[in-house]
């Protein structure tokens, strides 16, 4: 990583306040993380978690082991870097074309309804491994070490953790998961800063207040950190109602993505989720987000896990048909790469992931 003499200096980051609309919000369960290490700890841990995965796909987890002054770091890193002019932005553009996240993706690059494009960009930091390094902002790079100590303690403190529940929760090994994750390893994690741009009245309404349209992840987990611009929502099947998501202070939520309902053929659900126009006050507010995104390494195999729990709930292996004879990683780019060609015009539907549309009907 380069070196230099002094870094950008920081302005410190305040959270705007959280809107004061009465809304339809999720109840979801919180995972203490302080419990994990106690007598019992992972399996009271577990049993709270088992129905959560099977049914909704979305939880919070609190006391995760960074100070609130580390997660605000973060998002004061991420307001300085949309602060840069968008030449300079796409400087650092990502090979979005491959399927590769790595870097910048601009504003206005996907259509989400006929004749309009979306008002999100976002700028990934892969992990800081030797086949992911590329030319970096030089904000990302004056900041490189708390950037990189904070995406591997994501990684390795809090994943590994329920990586571990899962397992547990499925009757394997507790490294079974972890094997297919390891931070070392090749795979497309990364940190995200992530903005939407405010839209006008009139443009919301242009839009049906779509910001991004409802799908479910590609990778393993997804963390999102403090938010209070309520625009997330998330819903439980097809035919329930979306509910907003709130993540104050303290806690983070956590997203079950693709490849755990995968592995687990459709036993842990994906968390279908959606993005809209904040309500209220917020309407006109820009709304920025840290993410952190854990994708699967090449080690892991894509076919179902072999479970006694799985077979005795109606989810086991039938035969090896359903395997995928690629790695993990490359089925997460193709997934990416499929939806960048996509558009609404070439009838890419992205209103759920395909394994939440075969896992949810």
């Amino acid at each position: 990583m380069p070196h230099h003499t002094s870094k950008t200096p920081l302005a410190e980051y305040t959270h705007p306040p959280e809107t004061e609309e009465t809304l339809n919000y999720a109840d979801l369960i919180t995972l203490d993380l302080a419990e994990y290490d106690k007598p019992g700890g992972k399996e009271r841990l577990a049993d709270q978690l088992r129905e959560t995965a099977h049914t909704i796909g979305f939880f919070y987890i609190t006391n995760i082991g960074l100070t609130q002054s580390q997660i605000d770091q973060q998002f004061a890193i991420a307001k300085a870097f949309f602060a840069l002019s968008p030449s300079e932005k796409l400087q650092f553009r990502a090979p979005l074309e491959e399927g590769n996240y790595n870097g910048y993706r601009p504003l206005g690059s996907v259509e989400i309804l006929p004749g309009l494009y979306d008002n999100l960009e976002f700028y990934n930091v892969f992990k800081f491994l030797p086949q992911t390094q590329r030319r970096q902002p030089q904000i990302i790079s004056d900041y490189a070490s708390q950037i990189q100590g904070f995406q591997r303690h994501m990684h390795e403190n809090v994943t590994y953790k329920i990586l571990h529940l899962i397992a547990l929760i499925l009757g394997l090994p507790s490294d079974t998961l972890v094997k297919g994750h390891r931070y070392e390893a090749n795979c497309d994690s990364s940190l995200r800063y992530m903005m939407y741009r405010a839209r006008s009245k009139a443009d919301n309404e242009k839009y049906k207040d779509v910001y991004l349209r409802g799908h479910s992840d590609n990778g393993t987990l997804t963390y999102v950190f403090q938010q209070p611009v309520a625009a997330l929502q998330l819903r439980h099947s097809q035919d329930s109602e979306w509910k907003y998501l709130r993540i104050p202070e303290g806690k983070v939520a956590v997203n079950i993505a693709d490849i755990l309902a995968f592995l687990s053929n459709g036993y842990i659900k994906s968390g279908i989720h959606r993005v809209i126009a904040p309500p209220g006050e917020q309407a006109c507010m820009d709304r920025l987000g840290l993410l952190y995104f854990v994708r699967p390494s090449d080690d892991l195999p894509l076919k179902t896990l072999d479970s006694p729990f799985l077979r005795a709930m109606g989810y086991g292996k039938k035969g090896s048909d359903d395997d995928l004879d690629i790695t993990a990683s490359q089925w997460v780019r193709a997934r990416v790469k499929k939806n960048w060609k996509g558009s609404i015009k070439e009838g890419v539907d992205t209103e759920e992931g395909f394994l939440a549309k075969v896992f949810y009907s």
